[in-house]
């Protein structure tokens, strides 16, 4: 049987894709630039996370979760 690495053998590519489109930047409702990244761009099964979010404990390991600090900026991009 085949190793499953969420965010390896994931459809949506690795994980480090992600960190650099994302990470430090923050996520608007408009357009990317330097300093943002568009949340229509996101791929279709994401979720972005505010320091407070509750959040459900489901595993999907082909979503993509966005954690924010509190000024909104990426900290940390996952899988799960």
């Amino acid at each position: 049987m085949p190793m499953v690495v969420p965010g390896v053998n994931s459809s949506m590519g690795d994980k480090s894709e992600w960190v650099n489109k994302l990470m430090g930047k923050k996520i608007s409702d408009s357009g990317s630039d330097e300093l943002s990244f568009a949340k229509k761009d996101l791929p279709e099964s994401h979720r972005v996370l505010k320091p407070d979010d509750m959040k459900t404990m489901d595993h999907n390991p082909d979503r993509l979760n966005v954690h924010l600090d509190h000024d909104g900026t990426v900290r940390d991009v996952t899988y799960g």
